[in-house]
Formats: structure tokens, sequence, C-alpha cells
């Protein structure tokens, strides 16, 4: 990448407009078993092939692509902002803390946290409006319509707090991008380093192993930003993220915070590895 490029603040924004999309096409339906695993009722599925041959059967293969809408415009938006945050807190810190050198692994890890701050207010309502569409069963007990009916529902319980309920639990799940970005890194320093692939192919292999690092770390996060996101907002069990967290362990225990980890560990090797991979092509093109 040229030092021109690096200083443009526009190309981080676009490049994570691409990423967003490769995401969702390669992902979402491992993120609908995901959801629904991690949400149900104790005993409604047997384990993640159940839980997709239950929907498989019962809705169809369209059900996998429920909540679309949703994260189709913000994962695009998502990515855009997470990642272009972040290419800029990078240039900050390689131009006033490290007077334009190649900035150390760790100030690039605090570069991901802080995107994944950053990102969060974007996220908490993309993800609470996919949440609840993604967890609606048949369209005989669905609550809402579609993503304007349930923004519209939502806010008329509780306005724009309802909409932004989970925030916390999404801050604290996004802070583990520090992870990813470290292990990106390093695996991306090693194979240039140690073999003759190609700029595409080790940008796939970084992002998929950073996206199974992060998944490791995360995903206890995750569950109890879920639950909170699929809560009754009128009667809430899972009021607030630590009170969620101590209900779950009450009634599952630890294994209460792994419920739905399989789809999800086996989709983020392929949705990030492409995510990354066309993050990357699209910098280098810019």
């Amino acid at each position: 990448m040229s030092a021109q490029t690096e200083h443009k603040s526009y190309t981080g924004f676009v490049a994570g407009a691409f990423s967003g999309m490769s995401k969702l096409l390669v992902g979402h339906p491992f993120d609908t078993i995901k959801v629904r695993m991690q949400t149900a009722p104790s005993g409604q599925f047997t384990g993640s092939l159940d839980c997709f041959l239950q929907t498989i059967r019962k809705e169809g293969p369209a059900a996998l692509y429920k909540g679309t809408t949703p994260p189709l415009l913000g994962w695009m938006v998502m990515d855009s902002v997470m990642l272009g945050s972040y290419h800029n807190y990078k240039q900050c810190f390689k131009k006033y803390l490290y007077n334009d050198t190649e900035i150390p692994l760790l100030a690039q890890g605090v570069a991901g946290m802080l995107g994944g701050w950053t990102v969060s207010l974007v996220a908490a309502p993309v993800e609470h409006i996919k949440a609840r569409l993604q967890v609606q069963y048949n369209a005989q007990t669905r609550l809402y319509s579609g993503p304007i009916d349930c923004i519209r529902k939502i806010y008329n319980i509780g306005g724009i707090r309802a909409i932004y309920h989970a925030l916390p639990a999404t801050v604290l799940f996004r802070s583990h991008f520090f992870f990813f970005w470290i292990t990106a890194r390093t695996t991306t320093d090693y194979m240039n380093a140690n073999t003759s692939f190609t700029p595409g192919i080790i940008s796939f292999i970084s992002g998929g192993l950073a996206a199974q690092v992060f998944w490791c770390t995360s995903y206890p996060f995750d569950v109890v930003k879920q639950r909170m996101m699929t809560d009754n907002l009128v009667t809430p069990k899972y009021p607030t993220w630590i009170s969620t967290a101590h209900t779950i362990y009450k009634e599952s225990g630890l294994k209460g915070f792994t419920r739905g980890f399989v789809p999800c560990i086996l989709r983020a090797f392929p949705a990030n590895a492409a995510a990354l991979c066309a993050y990357e092509g699209i910098l280098r093109i810019l």
C-alpha cells in the first residue's frame, strides 16, 4: 500500500463496505442458527444440526436468511465504520505516536478495539433488529412483519433507549477486536516472511484465523448480548449485561455461555476470511 493511499481517510470506509457485503453472503445462514441456539428455550433443539434441520423442515431454506435486510445494509455500514475507524486510528497512532514508522503489535490491537467501540453505536441497533427477526419461528406467532415494523414497535415501547438495548454488552463484545487484529497482523507478518503466498491468499488465511481467535475469546459476551436483544422489553428478564450473565450461569452453568458455538465457529473462518480478503483487496486497488 502506498503512503498516499494510507493517508486517504476514506479508503478504509470504502473497503469496509465491501467487507460487510462479503461477510453477509457467506455467513448469514450460520448466524441464524447461532442466534436461535443462543436464545431458544432449553430443550427446543438437541444441537446445531437439529436446529438447522428443524428450520429447513418447518420453514424452508429461506428461513436461514431471515433478518437479512438489516445486516445487508447494516453490515456494510458496520464494517465500513469499524474498518474505516480502525484504519484511521492506526494512521493517527503512526503519525502522532510513532513518527510515521510502523506501529507495534499492541498499538494495532488497541486500534482494533477502538474501532470496535466506535462501531458499537451502529452495531447495537442493527444487531438488535436482526436478532428479533431471526427468532421468529413461524408466521402465526411472529411479532414483526419486517425490519421497519420491528423498529417502530421497539421504539413505541421505549424510544431510542429501547432501540439501543444491550449497547454495553455490544461494546464489551466488540472490544475483542483487539485480539482479532493482533492475530491478523501476526499471521500476516509470518506468512509474508516465510511463504510465497499471494497477498489475497495471505489475507484470506489471516482473516479466517483471526476470526477463530476473536470468537473463542468473545463468545460468552455474544451469548449475553443476544439474550438481551431477544428479551421482552416490557417485562425484561435480562435488564443489564451483569444480571444477564448471572442468570445464564445460574440456569445452565458455564455451558450456558457456549450454546450455538458450533455454527458460530464454522461460520467464522469462511465469512471473515472472505471479509478481510475483500477489505485488503479494495485497499490495494484504492
